[in-house]
């Protein structure tokens, strides 16, 4: 593996990590399928309590996977995965050079 794949790779671990959780990727099938959602819509839909699902939430928004708007009381999660895909496409172009 190059340099250049090395110091990539090393950047999208924190993503990957973040994204190898079971419980994680559901909420992000449900905010993919549903849109924006609440803590407690989210809860309903796993097997999980509020404050484990509003752990992975604060985990998903500190990997910048999710983002959140304040609307009055609620507050609303969605994708925000941009980022976090344009950089996981520069590690697998950098792969399929360096070590392909």
């Amino acid at each position: 593996m190059g340099k250049q794949a090395l110091q990539i790779f090393r950047e999208s671990l924190p993503i990957l990590q973040i994204l190898s959780d079971p419980h994680r990727q559901d909420i992000l099938l449900h905010l993919s399928e549903d849109g924006r959602m609440t803590v407690n819509e989210i809860t309903d839909k796993l097997p999980l309590s509020r404050p484990a699902v509003s752990h992975h939430l604060k985990l998903l928004k500190n990997a910048g996977v999710i983002k959140v708007e304040q609307v009055g009381t609620q507050r609303y999660y969605e994708l925000s995965m941009q980022e976090s895909v344009d950089l996981l496409r520069r590690l697998l172009v950098a792969l399929e050079r360096d070590c392909l």
